[in-house]
């Protein structure tokens, strides 16, 4: 049995996240039966509200039970034919991961370069995709792309690769990994024309793990229906229903879905645009804190592209022998911070603070003092003291706002 600790742990991955004490209160109550108007009731609000957060008015939700890896299955059940190709632009860990999934489901892939620290390659992208219609045919069906890749803690530029899809006149569907940004940052998936957009309840929606899902318009459910590759529990077409339990291919998840429709309450109070804007403060705070603990020439920024590191996590490139693992290790055991480490090809080169979610400038606050205390522990020379540049960052932030320049996603 794990040992008391008083306080709290700060939780500070980038999924799980902290839950609300509303979401916390809404999966406390006791199951329903599944024909109690009730049930259909909260998985109305949850279609509705997912709509509502990624933008669409039309776009069909589908939930499973499930991480977001299985909604990537979902994704490529439906829109991959056994011939298909998926093409996965570049961007790192998720991107590779979500290839590599493609490809043991028996489908075949084309992958872009990836250039550490950097954007995905939007030229390669567009190349790939006039290579593809290059022989009077194509193949590939649908483009894959990592919105936010969170073990790179880089966001990639949407409008940009359709832009890239229109430019090459190629009519591949448009999927969108947003699991790590929705509920983060802004998302219009009807105006930036993404046919697909993949969710997950750990992260900005502030849920457990458990729920995957995906908002699929006409054009990608029209290309389900017609596609002969045998599938059943991650078939859309079957899923599109009134009947709670046609929705969830058996029982609904009914504790998750309470607290879904709790968290999404939440974010609607708050105001979207206020959310957005409370991602890019507490983020702005971690990125002013490790530009100041990067003078002392141990850590750095993985993302080298200011404008795309992301809202929802910092990746934080630590110098040949300094352990970044020890850094994380320090920060839980002896601060009660917990962080997360590198993936894939980073691990041990890489640690990552998390700022989504349900989170308030003193809890980013608090957060960065943890890891500071682990880094002087530890004996890594940093710069200046980063907890006292977030400090500054939010103050000057905050004077902003009052004075009316500031509030508004930037």
């Amino acid at each position: 049995m794990t040992e008391h600790l008083p306080g709290l742990r700060f939780l500070h991955s980038p999924g799980p996240t902290h839950l609300p004490d509303a979401v916390l209160a809404a999966m406390a109550r006791q199951p329903m039966d599944l024909a109690d108007p009730r049930v259909a009731a909260t998985l109305a609000a949850c279609e509705a509200g997912v709509r509502r957060l990624a933008g669409t008015a039309a776009a069909q939700p589908v939930f499973f039970i499930a991480n977001g890896h299985g909604a990537w299955e979902a994704v490529v059940q439906n829109l991959l034919a056994p011939d298909a190709l998926a093409l996965v632009p570049g961007t790192g860990h998720f991107s590779e991961s979500w290839a590599r999934q493609t490809e043991a489901l028996g489908r075949g892939v084309v992958r872009t370069p990836w250039v550490e620290g950097q954007p995905m390659d939007v030229d390669a992208v567009e190349a790939a995709l006039r290579a593809d219609l290059s022989g009077g045919r194509h193949r590939i069906a649908a483009v894959f792309m990592v919105h936010t890749d969170t073990a790179s803690g880089t966001t990639h530029d949407i409008d940009a690769v359709r832009a890239a899809m229109d430019a090459a006149g190629h009519p591949a569907l448009l999927v969108v990994d947003a699991v790590a940004s929705l509920g983060a940052a802004p998302l219009a998936m009807d105006a930036q024309r993404i046919d697909v957009l993949v969710g997950a309840s750990q992260k900005g929606l502030m849920l457990p793990p458990g729920v995957g899902f995906t908002l699929v318009n006409a054009a990608a459910m029209a290309v389900a229906a017609a596609n002969p590759t045998p599938r059943f529990y991650w078939d859309w077409v079957l899923r599109v229903g009134d009947m709670p339990y046609q929705k969830f291919c058996g029982t609904p998840p009914l504790t998750l879905m309470a607290g879904m429709e709790a968290g999404l309450a939440l974010l609607f109070a708050e105001g979207l645009n206020a959310v957005f804007a409370r991602h890019l403060r507490l983020a702005g705070a971690v990125h002013a804190a490790v530009a100041a603990w990067a003078g002392g020439g141990a850590l750095d920024f993985f993302c080298s592209v200011p404008a795309a590191r992301s809202v929802s996590v910092t990746a934080i490139a630590t110098a040949p022998g300094v352990d970044a693992d020890a850094i994380r290790r320090t920060a839980r055991e002896a601060f009660d911070v917990s962080i997360a480490g590198g993936l894939g090809p980073l691990a041990g080169r890489v640690f990552r603070i998390g700022h989504l979610g349900d989170l308030s400038a003193p809890m980013v606050l608090g957060a960065l003092g943890g890891v500071q205390a682990a880094l002087q522990q530890l004996r890594i020379p940093i710069g200046r003291d980063g907890v006292a540049a977030a400090v500054d960052y939010l103050a000057l932030d905050s004077a902003r706002a009052t004075s009316g320049t500031s509030g508004e996603p930037r």
